[in-house]
């Protein structure tokens, strides 16, 4: 058990097809104590993209909460921090395996939790115009040639992001300019993403704002995202239910896929769920800050 001086936390990939693939994620354990400058601190000391703090819930019917920062922010939902920590909670025999109930800013919210990963069901889908999709080329340092004519919008189901639908060879081309784009209406960031119909894939790389505009190697809450627009755009069914999947983080070597379905009715997306394996990689304590 930890001390009152420091608090267990563990280190685990997340939308991991491999060790040392996926988006890594800390895990505090038994944060409740922690006050959010505490949390704040700590996130930046570990310096991924996201850490979570697991706390006793605070919602009925919740079956644990979980606060989620940034080394800069706190955020009230994201895919790989909700997929990783339900997992861990599971795996380290806190939760048994199954439908878990995660209580976080965005709500309370199904976590569906087996040997290998967790399937995160997302928030209610929203959806508002983005920059014309030409303009938003240009943010990302792209030619306005290199887009497919499918409009970019602003979809979320918890966060909400941009999505710039581009040619194959531009997705990697993609390079954001941070002044260009804080006069621009894009959500939380901006998914450059390329569309094979064939296989339902997208290769999407994803630009959020709370990481400076930094590069994320795999992000739940866009591609639950990625499901709304999808349907918006025409480039999966109206209705019903659709899988489809989103590959991401491959240019930073460390390659991610993301699972995921969006259920649909009358031209609209009504849900989203997103699924990707975790593996664990390292557990330890750390001191909390004074």
């Amino acid at each position: 058990m930890s001390s009152p001086e420091t608090l267990d936390y563990e280190i685990v990939d997340v939308f991991a097809p491999r060790a040392f693939a996926g988006n890594p994620l800390a895990v505090v354990l038994d944060a409740d104590a922690l006050t959010t400058e505490q949390c704040q601190a700590l996130a930046n000391e570990f310096h991924l993209s996201e850490t979570s703090f697991l706390c006793a819930p605070t919602e009925t019917g919740a079956d644990y909460r979980v606060r989620i920062f940034t080394p800069f922010a706190e955020l009230p939902f994201a895919g790989h921090p909700s997929v990783g920590a339900a997992h861990t909670l599971v795996r380290t025999g806190r939760l048994a395996a199954g439908t878990l109930r995660q209580e976080c800013g965005a709500g309370v919210l199904d976590v569906v939790v087996d040997d290998d990963g967790a399937t995160l069901a997302g928030g209610t889908p929203t959806l508002d115009d983005a920059p014309a999709a030409e303009a938003l080329a240009l943010a990302m340092r792209l030619d306005p040639a290199d887009t497919t004519g499918v409009p970019a919008e602003v979809a979320g189901c918890g966060l909400p992001f941009a999505y710039l639908s581009v040619r194959p060879d531009a997705v990697d081309r993609a390079v954001p300019d941070p002044s260009a784009l804080r006069g621009m209406d894009v959500g939380e960031g901006v998914s450059v993403l390329s569309w094979d119909a064939a296989t339902s894939t997208a290769r999407a790389r994803v630009f959020a704002a709370d990481l400076a505009w930094g590069e994320d190697p795999a992000t739940g809450s866009a591609a639950l995202g990625a499901g709304v627009w999808l349907v918006e755009s025409g480039l999966l069914a109206g209705e019903g239910t659709t899988s489809y999947t989103v590959r991401q983080g491959e240019r930073m070597g460390r390659p991610s896929v993301l699972e995921c379905t969006v259920t649909a009715a009358g031209g609209r997306a009504t849900g989203a769920t997103v699924r990707g394996a975790v593996v664990p990689i390292a557990r330890g304590r750390i001191r909390v800050p004074s």
